[in-house]
């Protein structure tokens, strides 16, 4: 009984040691996350709990000030604050990240997925890892990859019902080569643009129209300077959480672990949340006067096919070790 009540307290002072020891290695800190979506939009909703979780884990040494609608710049600006470690954390689309690790652009090639599930796969799998780890290099480290959705065309002039209604629309895209290639295909006058500056283009006519998912078209009041949203569903977009090389190099390995994993908690849950405002978000933008259509299958592997040649033009110039990996996780996660 004695040697049992020994063990017991020994067992007991070294899980006091252990936590001492672990509460040391976590500092007090504030990280400064940004990102371009609204308070009310799902990446706002992945970003707090991310903050909820942190705070959490640890003890509430780690604060996470959450930066919504650009207030930290445009998506380029913070991502060269996130490389300079001027900005912690960054949760934007592959676009800028396209920018320095140019197999990124993978991930925005058009019509890839039939489901987020599909698209889940790929970015969570070896494709994922393997293009991740080109970025740390760059002063970039990659922790999860949040949902955005399919992205959608709306405009002012006429519905989308086949890629050549696309033909002539002077459209908003993201400053992203692929994206630019892609509506070009289709005729249609590819405008880069911040979407910062979004929603004052398309209130004075300086572009027809733009596309996104449904919760950022909803989020962000598009509805008010647009009649027409297609179902184009033409790329499926996934918004990594990223985080400053910098920043994570002077963590501890238990901050460093406990960052990571509230990073991957909080992506399972801002998807579910995504997807299921998603889902509600078309239902509110019809309501509010947006005239909706989807395209029919026949036309969708029409467009499917024209963009053939975005993807022969971009793999070219990407590493092929990279190239091949994805046409197999794409046969992979088809199945999905």
């Amino acid at each position: 009984m004695q040697l049992t009540r020994r063990a017991i307290a020994c067992a007991a002072a070294l899980t006091f040691a252990a936590f001492g020891a672990m509460a040391q290695d976590i500092q007090e800190r504030t990280i400064k996350f940004g990102h371009l979506n609204n308070p009310d939009h799902p990446t706002s909703l992945g970003v707090r709990k991310f903050a909820e979780i942190v705070a959490a884990k640890s003890g509430g040494k780690i604060k996470v000030q959450e930066f919504a609608a650009s207030q930290l710049g445009n998506e380029l600006q913070q991502q060269s604050a996130l490389q300079g470690g001027v900005q912690e954390m960054l949760v934007a689309s592959t676009t800028s990240l396209n920018g320095i690790v140019k197999e990124f652009g993978l991930l925005d090639f058009p019509f890839l997925f039939a489901n987020a599930q599909q698209a889940d796969a790929l970015v969570d799998g070896p494709l994922g890892k393997m293009i991740a780890a080109k970025l740390p290099e760059k002063g970039v480290i990659v922790l999860a990859f949040f949902d955005l959705g399919f992205r959608n065309v709306t405009n002012s002039k006429r519905p989308i019902m086949k890629g050549s209604d696309l033909d002539g629309l002077k459209l908003r895209v993201i400053p992203n080569p692929v994206f630019l290639e892609t509506f070009k295909t289709f005729k249609a006058n590819p405008v880069p643009m911040p979407f910062a500056e979004l929603y004052g283009a398309l209130e004075n006519k300086a572009v027809d129209g733009q596309e996104n998912p449904f919760a950022v078209i909803l989020s962000s009041k598009l509805y008010e300077v647009q009649k027409y949203v297609s179902g184009t569903n033409h790329v499926y977009a996934t918004n990594p959480v990223q985080i400053s090389k910098r920043f994570w190099d002077k963590l501890s390995p238990v901050e460093q672990k406990l960052l990571q994993d509230a990073a991957i908690e909080a992506q399972n849950y801002q998807r579910v949340v995504s997807r299921e405002i998603s889902g509600k978000a078309l239902g509110e933008l019809k309501a509010k006067g947006m005239v909706y259509n989807d395209i029919p299958p026949a036309e969708l592997a029409r467009m499917r096919a024209e963009v053939k040649p975005v993807y022969d033009k971009f793999s070219a110039a990407y590493d092929p070790a990279v190239v091949t990996l994805f046409k197999t996780e794409l046969e992979r996660v088809s199945k999905f």
